[in-house]
C-alpha cells in the first residue's frame, strides 16, 4: 500500500528488458570486431556499441528514479520482528499515543502539539515478566475512506492489517486533539475489521483534564457500548503517569494469554505432551506429613485472609543503621566494630597488634620513650648553659693564614674562567710554527680583573712568599712564570698602542704553513672529490637520483645479440 505492487513490477520487468538487450548488443558488436580489419575499426566498433548501451540505459530513467525512492522509503522503514511479541498503537492525531509510548519504551519518539508530529512507524522495546516486547507507534489515522488516505496513513493501516499485536486504540475524551468523541467512535468501527483476533484494550487518554464522571451524558452512553462487546475501557493521564502501567500489565496478559492458546489448539502440542512425565510418588506408609509452616507465618496469613492488620512488636525489631544515622544526624560515625561476634563485648574495641614479620610491633615500642625524651633535653640545657660547646678564640695567624687561603681559591677561580673565555673562540687552530700577532685585550672587563688581582697579590711580604702556592712549576721551553713575574715588577709597564688588524688570507690558504703543505692539502682535496665525479655529482649536497631505467635503452622489443648494454 505504500507504493503500487503492480508499478513496482513494472519498473523491473522494464530493467530486465534492458539488461537482455545489452547482452545482445555486446554479443553482436564482439562478433563484428572479429571481423574488423585494423584497430582503428576495432576501437569505432567498440564505441558505437556502448553508445547503443548508453542510449538504452537512458530510456530507463523514469524506472530507475521510481525505484531509487522506494529502495530509500524502505531503508527508512523500522526493523519490525512480526513473529514476537508486539504492543500496536493507533488511534486519531494528537490523542497521545507517543507519550505514551515514551513511558513505556526506552524510546524517545517527538512529540509536539499539533497533528501528525509522528510521520512514520516508531519502535520501542520493553521489559514485562522477563521478556522483551516491542512497541509500534503508528501515525494518525483521519476518518475518511482507504482511497482517500496518504502515505502516511498508510503506513498504520499496514501495520495493523499485517502485525500478530495486542492493539491499544487510545483516546482523547477532552477532545483538545480537534476531535469529538464521536468522530473518534466512529473511526474505531471504520477500522475495526482490522482487529479480528487480536486482543484489544480502549485507553482513555487526559483524564487529568476531565475525568470520565465529568463527562457529557451521551459521551458516556457511547462509550458504555464497549462494555457490552467486552473490550477492556482503562482509564489513564500521560502526564500524572496515571493509569499508564494499568494499560501496559493488562495488554501484555492478553496477548499471552492469547499466544498459549494458540499454542495449545496447534498441532505440535500432542508431541510435547508425550515428552513430559508428571512423577507423582507413592506413600511410603500410613503417616501424615503435612507441610511445616512457622506459627508466625500462620498468623500472618491468617490475618491477611481476614482483611486484618496484624501489629508488628517496635521493640523487639532491630534498629537499621539508616535511622541511627538519621536520629544522631552529624554526630553519626558508622560503628562497624560493634557487630563483632566475639565470647566477651569488652573486646570488640580493642587495639588490634599490628605483625610484621611475624613479630607484633607493639613489644618494640617502649612506653617510657616521652619522658626519656624530656630528661635528654634537659641534660641538652645544662650543658648548653654551662659552656660546653662554646669555641676557643682564634690567634692572628690562623685568622691571617683563612685569609691567604681565601684569596687563593679567588685566584684560582679566576684563571679558571679566564682560560674558558680564551678557549671558547670560533676560529681555525693555527698550527705552533705560526707566529700570532700580538693584540692587546680587547675585554675591559677581564683585563680590569687581571689588574686588580695582580695588585692583591703583589703587596704585602707574605704574598710573596707563598707565590708557589697559587701557580704551579712549569718545566719546558717557556720560561719560570717566577721569573716572568719579579721581571714584570722590576721593569715599567709599557702601553702599546692597539695596531690594526691585519687583512684575513684566503680561506684555502689559511692555516697552511707553506706551500709543501699547501701542495699535500690540494692532493687531498681532489682525492676526496673523486668520489663524487665518479658519480656525476656537483657536490656533497648534490643528492638528486637520475632516472633509473633510461627509455632509449629499456624500451622496444630485444632483438637477437647481446644485452650486455643493457
Amino acid at each position: 500500500v505504500l507504493y503500487d505492487k503492480d508499478h513496482y513490477k513494472l519498473a523491473l520487468g522494464q530493467l530486465n528488458i534492458a539488461k537482455h538487450l545489452i547482452d545482445n548488443v555486446s554479443k553482436d558488436y564482439v562478433r563484428l570486431i572479429k571481423f574488423a580489419d585494423s584497430l582503428y575499426r576495432c576501437k569505432q566498433l567498440k564505441r558505437a556499441a556502448l553508445g547503443r548501451m548508453c542510449t538504452i540505459m537512458k530510456r530507463q530513467k523514469q524506472n530507475l528514479e521510481y525505484l531509487e525512492q522506494v529502495r530509500q522509503h524502505l531503508a527508512r522503514l523500522p526493523s519490525i520482528d512480526p513473529n514476537t511479541r508486539t504492543l500496536l498503537i493507533c488511534g486519531f492525531p494528537n490523542v497521545g499515543k507517543s507519550s505514551f509510548m515514551n513511558k513505556i519504551t526506552r524510546a524517545d519518539v517527538e512529540v509536539q502539539p499539533y497533528a501528525f508530529t509522528t510521520k512514520s512507524l516508531f519502535v520501542g522495546h520493553m521489559d514485562y515478566k522477563y521478556l522483551r516486547w516491542q512497541v509500534v507507534d503508528t501515525p494518525g489515522i483521519l476518518d475518511h475512506p482507504l482511497e482517500h488516505r496518504n502515505t502516511i496513513e498508510m503506513q498504520a493501516i499496514t501495520a495493523l492489517a499485517h502485525l500478530r499485536a495486542a492493539i491499544v486504540y487510545v483516546m482523547d475524551i477532552s477532545e483538545q486533539c480537534g476531535h469529538s468523541i464521536e468522530s473518534q467512535l466512529q473511526l474505531f468501527d471504520n477500522i475495526k475489521p482490522l482487529f479480528v483476533n487480536k486482543p484489544l484494550i480502549i485507553a482513555l487518554n487526559k483524564v487529568d483534564v476531565i475525568t470520565f464522571d465529568d463527562l457529557r451524558a451521551d459521551a458516556k452512553e457511547a462509550l458504555t457500548r464497549f462494555q457490552s462487546e467486552d473490550i477492556l475501557v482503562i482509564p489513564m493521564s500521560t502526564i500524572q503517569e496515571e493509569g499508564v502501567m494499568d494499560v501496559k500489565m493488562k495488554s501484555c496478559d492478553l496477548l499471552l494469554e492469547q499466544r498459549v492458546e494458540i499454542k495449545l489448539k496447534s498441532k505440535k502440542m500432542p508431541d510435547i505432551l508425550n515428552r513430559l512425565h508428571l512423577a507423582t510418588p507413592s506413600p511410603r506408609d500410613e503417616k501424615d506429613r503435612p507441610p511445616c509452616i512457622p506459627l508466625n507465618a500462620k498468623k500472618r496469613i491468617s490475618a491477611t485472609s481476614a482483611g486484618e492488620h496484624m501489629e508488628t512488636n517496635e521493640t523487639s525489631r532491630r534498629k537499621l543503621e539508616r535511622e541511627i544515622e538519621l536520629e544522631m544526624n552529624d554526630d553519626y560515625i558508622l560503628d562497624m566494630k560493634k557487630h563483632y561476634l566475639l565470647p566477651y563485648k569488652e573486646q570488640k574495641y580493642d587495639i588490634i597488634p599490628e605483625i610484621v614479620d611475624g613479630k607484633n610491633i607493639a613489644d618494640f615500642i617502649d612506653p617510657d620513650i616521652l619522658e626519656r625524651l624530656d630528661q635528654l633535653e634537659k641534660e641538652e640545657g645544662l650543658r648548653v648553659t654551662a659552656g660546653e660547646y662554646e669555641s676557643e678564640q682564634e690567634d692572628e695567624e690562623t685568622v691571617r693564614t683563612r685569609d691567604l687561603a681565601q684569596k687563593i681559591r679567588k685566584r684560582r677561580a679566576f684563571l679558571h674562567k679566564l682560560n674558558i673565555s680564551k678557549r671558547v673562540r670560533n676560529h681555525p687552530t693555527m698550527p705552533r710554527t705560526n707566529v700570532r700577532a700580538s693584540r692587546p685585550l680587547k675585554r675591559r672587563g677581564d683585563n680590569e680583573d687581571r689588574n686588580e688581582m695582580e695588585e692583591e697579590f703583589h703587596t704585602g711580604s707574605d704574598m710573596e712568599c707563598d707565590t708557589h702556592l697559587t701557580t704551579p712549576q712549569i718545566t719546558g721551553r717557556k720560561r719560570k712564570r717566577q721569573q716572568s713575574k719579579s721581571l714584570s715588577r722590576s721593569q715599567p709597564k709599557v702601553i702599546k698602542p692597539e695596531s690594526r688588524s691585519r687583512s684575513r688570507p684566503p680561506r684555502d690558504q689559511s692555516g697552511v704553513r707553506d706551500s709543501i703543505q699547501m701542495v699535500a692539502v690540494r692532493k687531498k682535496m681532489k682525492r676526496s672529490q673523486k668520489n663524487f665525479n665518479m658519480k656525476g655529482k656537483k657536490g656533497e649536497a648534490d643528492r638528486v637520483i637520475p632516472t633509473k631505467m633510461p627509455k632509449h635503452l629499456f624500451s622496444g622489443k630485444r632483438k637477437q645479440g647481446k644485452t650486455t648494454r643493457r
